[in-house]
């Protein structure tokens, strides 16, 4: 029998639509700067004498404004074009970014100058993540989603592992400045490319109610679902404690006794290459329990933690940081698709924003309490603290029903590919509302 010629490069890209293609690789361009930027920054302020308490103040001075301004990002990008709100915020972090490198290089700068800076940059990505986040989700058609996912978080978390590297290595090659000089450039260069995207009109209605009227009724979507408010709790805990370890404890410990950025610039490349890795796998595995499944890799959220903590040596920090960004990507495509089944459309922005919101609200706090802690149960003690948090907050979600039971909807067999042979359950957990269909973000 004559075996049939394989698709058309098109045909097999035909899901792949132009705003999505355009979002994709501008994500990529930005997250490579975006990546060596911590590492930068953690480290221009231990070279200038600062302590690891201060490395949390720097951090929280930059999450702070990213937690005040993002439901003001959500309204935004409901109502407004949501390609025109990127580019803006792309071009704001630019200048504050710029400004930052520029201070860095010229001289000595004071702690007070880099956190009202940091400031800045954070302000941009609170307006830029939920326009992004629902930008991606109306891009992708819903029997879709796994693959798009998948491959949008390949493409976002490979920019990680050589924005990662890189970031580490002309950090300890050239000085920090140079890094935080790149991460300009690539906002830059970002917002050239989401100027390109085909404009989507605006979804909240135009007249009447204003944006506090926008807010409340994201806010009804996003409490009316239990399993949605459930899991942003668990990440209000968690992403403060995944925070503390990458941002100033896994710097602290690097310099003080595995060799300085490059170790920790390579370790945080491990850490992406799990991401990658992972990504192809879940552009073809699509679990029923979509929520379930996620929260497994919850788990291994905590493993750089106790590798720290346990001062094992580079090649164990190395693989428990390869398998803490396998965790995150299985986490995290599958809310995805969770989140654009049972989000209206017209509400993606808002509900990314109370996501994010819920998930970094308490970020500034465990930075910058990142170095007290430290100072009083020392570095192994405030890491094993940490790992134990997060491992009880994955197991504690569990209870809840909606989470376990959350499940993938059935979807129109693909056009190119065979339909999967094991469909999703035909039963799927009830939508908490009468108003249900997809969006959004993954958080972490």
């Amino acid at each position: 029998m004559q075996s049939q010629p394989p698709p058309p490069a098109t045909a097999r890209l035909a899901w792949a639509s132009r705003n999505f293609r355009i979002q994709t690789a501008a994500t990529v361009v930005s997250g490579v700067g975006n990546a060596g930027a911590p590492i930068a920054m953690a480290f221009a302020v231990l070279d200038n004498g600062g302590s690891t308490g201060d490395v949390g103040y720097v951090t929280a001075a930059r999450l702070l404004p990213t937690v005040l301004l993002l439901l003001v990002g959500g309204a935004l990008a409901d109502r407004l074009p949501r390609h025109h709100v990127m580019v803006a915020a792309n071009v704001f972090s630019a200048v504050f970014q710029g400004a930052l490198a520029a201070l860095v290089l010229t001289g000595e700068p004071a702690l007070w100058q880099l956190m009202l800076l940091s400031a800045g940059a954070g302000a941009g990505y609170a307006l830029y993540a939920p326009a992004a986040g629902g930008m991606i989700m109306e891009s992708v058609a819903p029997e879709h989603a796994a693959r798009a996912f998948s491959v949008y978080r390949m493409g976002f978390n490979g920019s990680q592992i050589g924005g990662a590297a890189l970031g580490g290595a002309l950090t300890a090659a050239v000085g920090a400045g140079w890094v935080l000089a790149l991460d300009t450039v690539c906002f830059l260069a970002a917002a050239a490319l989401r100027f390109l995207l085909e404009p989507q009109a605006p979804t909240a209605p135009a007249e009447g109610g204003g944006m506090l009227r926008d807010l409340r009724e994201g806010w009804q979507e996003f409490a009316s679902r239990r399993w949605l408010w459930v899991i942003v709790l668990q990440f209000s805990v968690l992403v403060a404690c995944v925070g503390a370890v990458e941002a100033v404890y896994g710097p602290a410990v690097a310099k003080e006794r595995l060799g300085g950025a490059q170790a920790w610039g390579l370790a945080m490349a491990a850490y992406g290459i799990g991401l990658v890795a992972t990504g192809v796998l879940m552009a073809r595995w699509q679990p029923r329990r979509i929520l379930l499944v996620g929260n497994w890799g919850v788990f291994l959220f905590g493993l750089p933690a106790v590798a720290l903590a346990a001062s094992a040596p580079l090649p164990v920090l190395w693989a428990s940081m390869f398998l803490s960004g396998v965790g995150v990507t299985v986490f995290g495509v599958n809310w995805m698709i969770a989140l654009q089944q049972e989000i209206p459309p017209e509400a993606f922005s808002r509900v990314i924003a109370y996501d994010e919101l819920g998930s970094l609200s308490l970020a500034p706090l465990g930075t910058a309490l990142a170095g007290p802690v430290a100072d009083r149960l020392g570095l192994s003690g405030a890491l094993w603290s940490c790992a134990v948090i997060s491992l009880a907050l994955s197991a504690a979600v569990l209870l809840e029903p909606e989470v376990r039971r959350l499940s993938r909807r059935r979807a129109a067999p693909d056009p190119v590919e065979p339909a999967d042979p094991h469909p999703a359950d035909p039963h799927p957990a009830p939508a908490a509302t009468a108003t249900a269909t997809a969006t959004a973000t993954a958080t972490g």
